[in-house]
C-alpha cells in the first residue's frame, strides 16, 4: 500500500463556504494560519510530554515506543489541563475583548425593562 500524499491532503479545499469573522478577509486568513500553528504546537507539546514520560519510565526511548505510547488516565487529565491553559493563553486577547463588551453593554434585563416601560 502506498503512502498518502500528506501535502496534497493538507492543501485540499474544504467543502462549503469559508467562515468570515472579520470585515477584512486577510484578517480571517491570518486567524486561520495562527490557529493552524497553534494546533501544530499543541501536537508537539503532546509528543514532548510523551517523550518525557517515556524517558522518566524507561530512561531510553525508541521511535516505536514514542509512536505506540498511550497516556494513562492521569496523563490524559494533565494533558487536558495543559491544553485548556494553552488555549486560554492564546485566546486571552479575544476573551478580554469579549469581557470589555460585557462591561459596556447594559444587561439584557435592563434593556428589556426600558423597552417595556417606554
Amino acid at each position: 500500500m502506498s503512502e498518502p500524499d500528506h501535502i496534497a491532503l493538507a492543501g485540499k479545499k474544504a467543502k462549503g463556504k469559508r467562515p468570515a469573522y472579520f470585515e477584512d478577509p486577510a484578517v480571517d486568513r491570518l486567524l486561520s494560519i495562527v490557529m493552524a500553528l497553534a494546533g501544530e504546537v499543541a501536537v508537539n507539546r503532546e509528543r514532548l510530554d510523551s517523550l518525557e514520560r517515556l524517558l522518566d519510565a524507561k530512561g531510553t526511548v525508541s521511535r516505536a515506543d514514542l509512536e505506540g505510547y498511550k497516556p494513562d488516565a492521569d496523563a490524559g487529565y494533565e494533558r487536558g489541563l495543559m491544553h485548556r491553559e494553552y488555549i486560554a493563553r492564546i485566546l486571552r486577547g479575544v476573551q478580554q475583548d469579549m469581557e470589555a463588551l460585557d462591561e459596556i453593554e447594559p444587561p439584557i434585563e435592563t434593556v428589556s425593562a426600558e423597552l417595556r416601560d417606554s
